[in-house]
């Protein structure tokens, strides 16, 4: 376990940095004009939480806090910052028991601030940076846990025809187009040999297992992607759905279990910890609350989709590398993670070795 990472509440915010200044009195008419309730003048400010998509605390003359995504500046890697598809799944999930913030506008023109952005709702609460909840109780650290697992069986229990979202990905044969994505997103990025991720990228394609499962998958599932209620174990709403599309829930649900098998500085782990006495389930109870709440018995070829999980965030750690270096970043920690890609999918090498 990392040292105590400190919780944020969402109202942390600091001024707009250099590098994403944009025109605020052009983002002020826009809202006037596309955001029903909005009222002038505009107060902006920058969240540090994200490495990906800027995102920006905004409050208007009426008092009312509103939150913005946008693009970053500059060269971006293909099909990277689906902003545009952010807005629309939150739209979507809206009238479903699946927490999300509301939706308010999209623009796609970029002549407004330089980049395509949404506007969606403010929800007031807490975000956990540190995975191994270190500040509460053992009682709670269980029921935020359980919460996050009982959304994620939520969102991929929806009917995603039935919302809208039929066409939102391609149904079938999501491992193999992730295992090609983030082959080719990283070739895009690499700044370094790393010998585990080129003979990850030979095995991944070799032994898929069956992919026909297709749901609503949010693709970063998260602690710290999450929005709880200031005071009680209550998801408000799931953010960050950059990566959103249609596919398989598992290589949702391993993603979302990375904390037990990677020692990440940044947010936390679980490893070494007393799962019996500190309140916060063992991967293997954690993965059959999931399993009981879906009406599965058990996930064959579990630790396939551990394995993927690991290289593809290795790759979006690179891309985020990457991009630091260009000074494209929307922080500066984003330089902090030349040798992550590395380590993660040794990692995940050495997970693949013991299979």
């Amino acid at each position: 376990m990392s040292d105590r990472i400190p919780t944020t509440a969402t109202l942390d915010a600091v001024p707009v940095l250099d590098k994403h200044r944009f025109d605020e009195a052009a983002l002020s008419r826009f809202m006037e004009a596309n955001v029903e309730g909005y009222t002038p003048p505009l107060e902006v400010g920058q969240s540090m939480g994200g490495m990906s998509n800027p995102t920006f605390i905004l409050r208007d003359g009426a008092g009312t806090r509103y939150v913005m995504r946008k693009k970053p500046p500059g060269k971006l890697l293909p099909s990277a910052h689906a902003v545009d598809r952010e807005f629309r799944v939150i739209k979507a999930l809206g009238p479903t028991d699946v927490p999300v913030a509301k939706a308010y506008a999209l623009c796609e023109d970029e002549s407004v601030i330089g980049q395509t952005f949404y506007i969606m709702e403010f929800k007031d609460g807490r975000v956990f940076r540190d995975m191994s909840l270190p500040e509460l109780s053992i009682e709670e650290r269980g029921s935020i846990y359980d919460a996050m697992n009982d959304t994620l069986a939520k969102l991929h229990m929806v009917d995603y025809e039935a919302v809208g979202l039929s066409d939102y990905g391609r149904v079938g044969g999501y491992i193999a187009r992730q295992v090609s994505r983030w082959s080719k997103q990283y070739e895009a990025s690499k700044t370094d040999e790393i010998d585990a991720m080129d003979k990850l990228m030979a095995w991944l394609p070799e032994n898929i297992p069956d992919d026909s499962l297709t749901t609503i998958a949010h693709g970063d599932y998260r602690l710290e992607n999450m929005i709880f209620h200031p005071t009680e174990p209550k998801v408000l709403a799931v953010v960050d759905w950059e990566l959103g599309t249609l596919g398989n829930p598992l290589s949702d649900l391993a993603y979302n279990c990375l904390p037990y098998v990677w020692p990440d500085e940044g947010r936390g782990d679980l490893i070494g910890v007393d799962f019996e006495n500190y309140g916060i389930p063992s991967e293997e109870d954690y993965v059959a609350a999931y399993c009981k709440r879906t009406g599965r018995d058990g996930i064959d070829d579990y630790r396939f989709y551990v394995v993927l999980s690991l290289f593809r965030i290795s790759a979006i750690i690179q891309g985020v590398y990457f991009r630091g270096l260009q000074g494209n970043a929307p922080s500066d920690a984003a330089l902090e993670r030349k040798e992550s890609c590395r380590m993660l999918s040794e990692i995940a090498w050495a997970m693949v070795e013991k299979r």
